[in-house]
């Protein structure tokens, strides 16, 4: 088996300062003509973009094999070595994503509000581009396709710096979305690609590539948003946990509820809305509990349990403080009897991380206090909480999921993309 080829570093740029405020600067030119490129132009760089990616599937996949090969040399876990990996079905998955968003309709223009004022003056509120968005992101190659075709519909350029581990992934990728905006006579640089994976390079980025960047969202671990969250000087879409619960009350039905809670942890463990801790309510625990610890522990989840919920297994473990807090992301699950609503919403607001919780129940009112109380992100009534995507959502796909208040929040799709100005009509008015 060949040595996997390791990616450039920084250090290797003659002027990596330099370089990189390049890639800033060309990608704030093509962001201008973006921001007024036809709708058609827009559509037939993704169509054209999602035929490269079947054409070169061959090409994708060598690339993606030499970092799976650099990926198991160095021990990964299996969860994030699943999240790297592509096959004909992701790169598929890919490629109808690209033509999903170009299905969608232009969020840029839309007029978003109008009004008259006494005076006489015509005002209306119209959506435009954000800019130059930044997406910072680790293992997911996918994200290099989602960030490019997401940015480009919502006519923003983007800056994409992927992880060391997908390097060569990312790069084939990306030559598929140029083929697009070539195919199309956009500028190549509307989705521009660092092509550094040293953890310099996202200092770089998170001081703006010298004004270049309007907003930056980043896409991995808790260690990479923290140090986003922490040191960027432009703003950021992020979440930084997916402490995600499932609430189960006294009035569910038992058959529906071990469906959705199985497919809330176990059918991909290591994506952020994955459950991570169940609650059931005292009054339903007897008839509930124990069929739903068994379906998970059965699916292959550890389950880590209050003294009532090591009571209904064995092989449940003792829950510390700390699981409550944890995003595990993998086969683990922390599990707890609460009295009642009112306990579970407060549980969830002590150790929850404001992205995604669920309620299964068969109260409607109980179902309407938790959607409404619940201060997430994204709640859910008798769904499974892996509903948490922008592709499900109708988006598309998603450049990431934002649990702040501030512009976004939840999946990030084109009209979140987007932010809007004031166009305002008159006929010689003058403020007196």
């Amino acid at each position: 088996m060949t040595k996997p080829v390791p990616p450039p570093s920084l250090a290797e740029a003659a002027d990596p300062r330099a370089a990189l405020r390049a890639i800033g600067a060309a990608a704030r030119a093509a962001a201008r003509t973006l921001a007024n490129a036809s709708t058609e132009a827009k559509n037939h760089a993704l169509t054209a973009a999602a035929a490269a990616l079947r054409a070169r599937s061959g090409e994708i996949l060598a690339a993606n094999a030499r970092d799976l090969e650099a990926a198991r040399a160095k021990g990964l876990a299996a969860s994030f070595v699943d999240r790297l990996t592509l096959n004909p079905q992701r790169i598929e998955a890919m490629a109808r994503g690209l033509e999903e968003v170009a299905a969608l309709p232009d969020p840029v223009g839309r007029v978003l509000a109008t009004f008259e004022r006494p005076n006489g003056l015509k005002i209306e509120r119209v959506a435009t581009p954000l800019g130059v968005v930044g997406v910072i992101y680790e293992s997911r190659p996918n994200v290099t396709a989602d960030a490019g075709a997401l940015c480009l519909k919502a006519g923003d350029a983007a800056v994409l710096r992927g992880g060391s581990d997908s390097f060569h992934s990312s790069a084939a990728i990306h030559a598929c979305l140029v083929e697009g905006l070539k195919a199309a006579g956009l500028p190549e640089a509307a989705i521009s690609r660092v092509p550094f994976a040293s953890r310099e390079a996202v200092g770089e980025m998170l001081e703006g590539l010298g004004g270049a960047l309007d907003v930056i969202v980043p896409r991995g671990g808790k260690s990479l948003v923290e140090r986003v969250q922490r040191e960027a000087r432009v703003p950021v879409f992020a979440h930084l946990e997916g402490i995600v619960h499932v609430y189960v009350d006294a009035t569910a039905d038992l058959a529906k509820a071990v469906k959705l809670l199985v497919n809330a942890k176990m059918r991909r463990t290591g994506i952020c809305g994955a459950a991570e801790t169940l609650l059931v309510e005292r009054a339903g625990a007897e008839r509930l509990l124990a069929p739903l610890v068994k379906a998970l522990l059965d699916a292959g989840c550890a389950v880590r349990g209050d003294a009532a919920t090591q009571a209904v297994d064995k092989r449940v473990t003792a829950a510390s403080e700390q699981d409550w807090r944890t995003e595990y992301l993998d086969a683990i699950i922390s599990a707890k009897v609460v009295e009642n609503l009112d306990a579970a919403i407060a549980h969830i607001e002590t150790y929850g991380s404001h992205h995604t919780d669920g309620i299964v129940s068969e109260d409607k009112a109980a179902a309407e206090k938790f959607l409404k109380e619940v201060d997430s992100a994204i709640v859910l009534h008798n769904a499974s909480t892996q509903f948490a995507d922008g592709g499900e959502f109708g988006f598309g796909a998603e450049i990431g999921i934002a649990t702040g208040r501030m512009h976004a929040r939840g999946p990030v799709g084109v009209e979140q993309l987007c932010t809007f100005k004031y166009r305002v009509r008159g006929d010689g008015q003058t403020r007196p």
